[in-house]
């Protein structure tokens, strides 16, 4: 079954529009979790650390499906056992009705989930047609010939995640030495060293001095010179 439908703008990860939930008593207090997870994949759609090809994201028991088309990421989560066909099918359709709208109106949304418009009837009406898989209309999708290529690229969510924990210690980790770098070779560094160095080095060949030549007066009284 569809429970969750989020629409994308790819360029910013940000979420335009989401479809009415579809989830038992038993997940309710989990939907909150899954939309976070379902706006995580995004982001990471839209750092180009996801493939802008056809995805399918495994989490426990469901899956992440996702297509992107025209700068736009439609995803949805089903049930892991709901037929990937009539997934492609329900990602395809979503997409056809959003391209009716002008597409300069979604380059200027700054709210997530502000696309009203879509997010009701639209998604709601398209989504009931995919409830029962054995309707004759869906029996018709599922054998038809032109979707047997159908095919999704395969992820672990939990992969997902890592790969981001280690791309932000490494993003970290490059800051602080940039950060150093610019410290070491900045101007004003320069102009402290410039001045500094001699009076460092005439300091530390004036000790020298001053040691020898209380090391020779040490001589001398040993010896009575």
């Amino acid at each position: 079954m569809v429970k969750l439908t989020i629409i994308g703008r790819v360029s910013d990860g940000l979420p335009l529009a989401q479809g009415p939930r579809y989830v038992n008593e038993e997940e309710n207090d989990s939907f909150s979790t899954y939309k976070q997870q379902g706006e995580f994949i995004l982001e990471e759609i839209s750092r180009a650390a996801l493939p802008l090809s056809n995805a399918n994201i495994r989490i426990d028991h469901h899956c992440f499906y996702y297509i992107v088309g025209h700068g736009v990421c439609f995803m949805t989560l089903c049930d892991s056992s709901y037929p990937r066909k009539l997934v492609h099918c329900y990602l395809q359709e979503l997409a056809k009705e959003f391209e009716k709208f002008d597409t300069s109106l979604v380059e200027r949304i700054t709210k997530p989930y502000s696309f009203i418009r879509f997010a009701g009837s639209i998604i709601g009406n398209i989504r009931r047609q995919y409830v029962d898989t054995r309707t004759q209309t869906n029996l018709s999708k599922l054998n038809a010939k032109s979707l047997q290529n159908v095919d999704f690229v395969t992820e672990d969510f939990s992969q997902i995640v890592k790969r981001r924990k280690r791309s932000y210690l490494l993003e970290r980790a490059t800051e602080s030495s940039e950060q150093v770098s610019q410290i070491w070779g900045s101007k004003k560094l320069e102009v402290i060293a410039l001045k500094w160095t001699p009076i460092t080095i005439l300091s530390f060949v004036g000790a020298i001095l001053l040691w020898t030549s209380l090391i020779a007066r040490d001589d001398q009284g040993v010896y009575g010179y």
